[in-house]
């Protein structure tokens, strides 16, 4: 979870509860709220180091791996607020123990996915269900720790939990995946989720809103459905290279859903996401910034352990660790983030740590070899300290522009910013990614059209044509593919550089200073 502050108790008449009656069961009910959200954070990015093995497994196309990927993040975005505003009416408890069970559920589902398309509604559900478990779970540390600075301490536990998890998934899944396979990686969720639904059921004060806001189930249809088909068409347009059918009937179609969805919460007394708070350009370019570096640095997480895989020839557990000192920096950028606001000002700490993170893409895109690891690491310092100060700031920013009575709906708005940065930053780049690779592929002597058709469908298919051609035309094809892999994780470096550098321009626009205030 990015770090945030969290919306102060409301007073007794905002909430409806029974919080621990002592002092080591509320710290037990922290360590389940943190456990979940540690444990949703690992699923966001412990996939990224196995996706070699389950592509020859499963022999999904290039759409269909960015798919297993980011369907995850995506469903977790486009549930998020509901499944807040369901838990308000439920009951904050419920809504918890159930996502862990959901959660154990589909995470059973997806180990034992046999193909692909079983794989991606399982790996959506998990969505949902880490959307279940998220939602409420301020609200809980809200009604559990009722003293101020433990409460504080509590919240500076929960925001840093999620992000942790995800930090640490690459390393957990390349452990898992190199010894078991990639199907463990979602088996090791069940005993865990079982724990934590077992004491939770114990420790967990119920709690809701007295009076709850109406759910609304069209804007949760048209929100997912118009979400879903813009980056439907995203990955038809990097799969087939260009705009074809199928691109612009669901981008038009996709956009069109979302313009509605819009309109609706403007009409709505009671909107499902209460977009006004988007008419104040601090909160809106907080907003913009968290989404571009989220989705920026996840990106980063998942291209890099499979270049480092795919073309460097790294194993799981390598590539894992690889990542280390990404994470390492990042925690050292978060930790730092206040200070530098304070001595140079939310504007140009933002900005300029925007410009890092892109300075650091460019390098990589310039002169990144996996042969070569320590080219590769003064980057990935410089962009996890960048990375870490704008996530930090970013969500600080977002909550500061909200007025203290509407704290709770910025909080909302700035998790689902985070979760759908994820999704689309791999999503976008993805595309970029399976364009360029299926341009990019030379010509091997010696293989026919169609076979060198597949080999330009992706490094998966390349892998698999390899078994049944001869040794020095296999070696042909395998350099073919990693030389398209290679520059087709340049381009990704190169777009996703552009990205934060018009990211920093807006943000550089947008925070400056009103008649009174600090940059």
């Amino acid at each position: 979870m990015p770090n945030s502050q969290a919306p102060a108790a409301e007073g007794p008449a905002a909430e409806t509860g029974r919080p621990p009656s002592s002092s080591r069961r509320r710290w037990v009910v922290l360590v389940v709220v943190a456990g979940s959200l540690f444990l949703s954070g690992v699923d966001l990015t412990v996939l990224h180091v196995a996706m070699p093995s389950v592509s020859r497994d499963l022999r999904p196309g290039a759409a269909q791996v960015l798919w297993i990927v980011d369907v995850y993040s995506l469903a977790l975005a486009a549930t998020l607020v509901t499944c807040g505003t369901l838990g308000d009416r439920i009951g904050r408890r419920r809504m918890v123990l159930s996502g862990l069970l959901a959660f154990g559920l589909s995470s059973l589902a997806c180990s034992f996915a046999v193909s692909t398309a079983q794989l991606i509604p399982a790996r959506a559900a998990l969505g949902v269900s880490a959307a279940m478990i998220m939602a409420s779970t301020v609200a809980i540390i809200r009604v559990t720790f009722t003293d101020s600075r433990e409460r504080a301490f509590a919240i500076g536990v929960w925001t840093s939990a999620h992000s942790v998890g995800a930090t640490v998934g690459p390393l957990i899944g390349g452990l898992v995946s190199e010894r078991w396979g990639w199907g463990a990686v979602f088996l090791v969720n069940v005993p865990v989720a079982a724990v934590l639904l077992l004491v939770g059921a114990r420790v967990i004060p119920e709690s809701r809103n007295p009076v709850p806001r109406r759910w609304d189930l069209l804007s949760v249809v048209l929100s997912a459905a118009g979400l879903a088909g813009v980056v439907y068409a995203l990955k038809q347009a990097g799969e087939h290279a260009g705009i074809n059918g199928a691109f612009l009937v669901t981008a038009l179609g996709g956009t069109a859903l979302l313009l509605l969805f819009v309109r609706r919460q403007q009409r709505l007394e009671e909107p499902l996401l209460d977009l006004s708070l988007f008419s104040d350009r601090r909160f809106s370019a907080a907003a913009l910034c968290v989404i571009g570096c989220f989705g920026g640095y996840v990106a980063l997480l998942f291209f890099l352990t499979q270049w480092l895989q795919q073309v460097g020839g790294y194993q799981p557990l390598h590539a894992g660790l690889a990542l280390m000192p990404l994470a390492a920096a990042n925690a050292v950028g978060a930790v730092t983030a206040p200070a530098s606001a304070s001595r140079w000002g939310n504007r140009v700490t933002l900005t300029a740590a925007l410009l890092l993170f892109a300075l650091a893409y460019a390098v990589i895109a310039v002169l990144g070899d996996p042969g070569r690891y320590g080219t590769l690491l003064p980057a990935l310092l410089v962009a996890g300290f960048g990375a870490g100060i704008v996530m930090t700031l970013g969500a600080d920013v977002i909550m500061g522009a909200a007025r203290p009575e509407r704290s709770g709906e910025a909080a909302a708005i700035q998790e689902t910013s985070f979760e759908l940065g994820a999704g689309l930053g791999v999503a976008v780049l993805g595309s970029v990614m399976t364009l360029v690779y299926g341009t990019a592929v030379p010509t091997v002597p010696g293989l026919g059209a169609g076979r060198q058709e597949t080999v330009g469908e992706s490094f998966t298919s390349a892998r698999e044509l390899m078994a049944h051609l001869p040794p020095a035309t296999a070696d042909a094809v395998l350099a073919a593919a990693r030389h398209a892999y290679d520059r087709g994780f340049a381009a990704v470096a190169a777009t996703a550089t552009l990205g934060l550098v018009v990211t920093a321009a807006v943000a550089a626009v947008m925070l400056r200073p009103r008649e009174g205030d600090q940059a």
